[in-house]
């Protein structure tokens, strides 16, 4: 329940703070007073949004504080999901700066507006004339509905998985549009692929075909060269090899005679060997160089396909073509994985959807079975608000989609007198019907529901007399569920409260203020005679006054 609430700096309101009882609370006030500015600070507290035209004082900040006691309420699981702390006196603040941002605090920790509304969603009902409108809805009616069938554990579930369904038909769309992407890449891709497949490349390869064409492009220069390179190495007189035996031989005399002998020795050794070894190697070229055109083709073949693999995919080595075949095979890998991810997915679609259906035939038998229960209990409250002769009928069909409340669509038909035909209540239904509709509405609701808190703003909009009477009982009687505040301009109802507020305006000096006072029964008296007969009020108004409030 309100347990109070403190406004400060907020439109014609400087300082205000107000305790509520858990009963039924009346506010009055004449026409432009700040009724409205009250249920404009509720509703910044319930996350409405904000803007520095709702600040009194320019320069300084608007501070909303409202507490609630939460304790009957079963709200733990709540602040713990959304990780808050939960205390049983529970303040939700709000604070507009002068530069125009708000922030919001539920005890404490700061809050964003979504997780203000959805817990406002938990502690209080404004219901306002423009809600009486949503009557017309379709999907407030099978809200009204499901609260009598006992839905909302059904409807948690339905919700959870249809959020599933719907994730899983935007990935299946996804991986159709990329499918068909890949697939319209697929058969060139394989082309391609093929290409590369059957140049059956091999890293380094370009490098030691080059080196292949390139002696076998000069094979006669390169032997001609390495004939005259041996004759001058192995002539038996001249020769390189025999010249470096006759110095070694002759340094091998000497060598005993110094160090330096000795490393002229060791080093002319060295050489001779290396030469050998390099003569022994020139004579193995020599003897496998032979002239080979057909080889010399098959290699200038390769280095063409090569380059020309090159070209078309304008990459310099084969390291870059061996990277694209990698890449070109992924994708035709790719098509397959998709496909195989596609079937799980519609497996899974498939499942979600005998899920859905099996819970969406359930709220559908709930709701059909609730509705001659609701029709019964609406007529019977209207029968007291002076609607004996009034009728509904639901209609409710199933449909192929998946809505955000289950398959069923409904149309609530209405008829207020005798021999008329039903239809579409928004269409046939008076101002001052709607109101009382929505009044039994909201009375059995309230025997459903486990919410704290209701505000009417002038429900009792284009009805007088006996009826508005009628009216006040019913409220009255739904305070002994829930705290009910009932904000009205008729004085049968204001007598029914078990607390009378005010809200006036006062003057000081050029500047107008908004208050709100909790009147005392003499108070009241004069209040109700007021709303009765005017500012001059008559002994006769006094009296009615009395009698009403007795």
């Amino acid at each position: 329940m309100l347990a109070s609430l403190s406004i400060k700096n907020f439109a014609l309101i400087e300082q205000l703070e107000i305790n509520f009882s858990d009963q039924f609370s009346i506010i009055t006030g004449e026409t432009g007073a700040g009724k409205s500015i009250l249920l404009g600070a509720l509703g910044l507290v319930l996350g409405k949004r904000a803007d520095l035209t709702s600040l009194k004082d320019k320069e300084q900040k608007c501070i909303i504080e409202a507490q609630f006691q939460i304790s009957k309420y079963n709200l733990q699981d709540f602040f713990a999901t959304n990780d808050l702390d939960y205390e049983e006196i529970t303040i939700i603040r709000r604070e507009i700066l002068p530069s125009g941002k708000s922030r919001a605090f539920v005890n404490d920790s700061p809050v964003n507006l979504t997780e203000l509304q959805d817990l406002s969603e938990y502690l209080l009902d404004i219901h306002s004339q423009h809600q009486t409108q949503e009557l017309s809805s379709e999907a407030y009616q099978i809200q009204i509905i499901d609260a009598i069938a006992n839905n909302q554990p059904l409807l948690l579930n339905y919700k959870q998985n249809l959020a599933q369904y719907k994730s899983a038909k935007n990935e299946l769309k996804k991986l159709h549009a990329e499918k068909e992407a890949l697939s319209k890449e697929q058969d060139y891709n394989s082309f391609l692929l093929e290409e590369l497949l059957l140049a059956n490349l091999k890293t380094g390869e370009q490098e030691e075909l080059e080196s292949v064409s390139e002696k076998l492009n000069n094979v006669e220069f390169i032997k001609e060269s390495l004939d005259k390179s041996l004759a001058l190495a192995n002539d038996e007189q001249l020769g390189i090899i025999q010249n470096l035996k006759e110095v070694k031989l002759s340094l091998q005399k000497i060598s005993g005679l110094s160090s330096e002998f000795q490393d002229f020795f060791e080093r002319v050794s060295s050489t001779l060997i290396e030469f050998e070894d390099v003569f022994i190697e020139l004579s193995q070229q020599a003897e496998k160089l032979v002239n080979d055109p057909e080889k010399l083709e098959l290699v200038n073949q390769k280095l063409q396909t090569i380059y020309s693999l090159q070209k078309k995919h304008q990459v310099e080595s084969v390291a870059d073509l061996l990277v694209i075949q990698t890449n070109l095979d992924n994708k035709l890998v790719l098509v397959d994985d998709l496909e195989n991810k596609i079937l799980k997915i519609e497996n899974t679609l498939n499942e979600s959807i005998l899920i859905l259906d099996k819970i969406a035939s359930q709220i559908s038998q709930n709701r059909s079975k609730a509705i001659p229960v609701l029709v019964t209990q609406i007529n019977e409250i209207l029968v007291q608000l002076g609607m004996p002769n009034a009728r509904f009928q639901f209609e409710i069909s199933n449909t192929k989609n998946y809505l955000p409340l289950g398959k069923d669509e409904v149309q609530l038909l209405f008829s207020a007198n005798k021999g008329t035909d039903f239809g579409l209540l928004k269409k046939v239904a008076s101002g001052g019907e709607m109101s009382r509709i929505m009044l039994a509405v909201k009375a059995i609701l309230a025997n459903y529901s486990k919410l704290p808190t209701i505000i009417f703003d002038e429900i009792d909009t284009g009805v007088s007399g006996e009826i508005a009477h009628k009216m006040g009982d019913i409220m009255k009687r739904m305070s002994s569920k829930m705290q009910v505040f009932a904000i009205t301009h008729l004085p049968q109802i204001a007598a029914k409260g078990n607390q009378h507020y005010k809200v006036f305006k006062s003057s000081e000096g050029e500047n107008t203020i908004s208050e709100l006072k909790l009147l005392s029964q003499d108070e009241r008296v004069i209040e109700i005679a007021e709303m009765l007969s005017g500012k001059d009020i008559s002994d006769s108004a006094l009296n009615h006054a009395k009698a009403l409030l007795n």
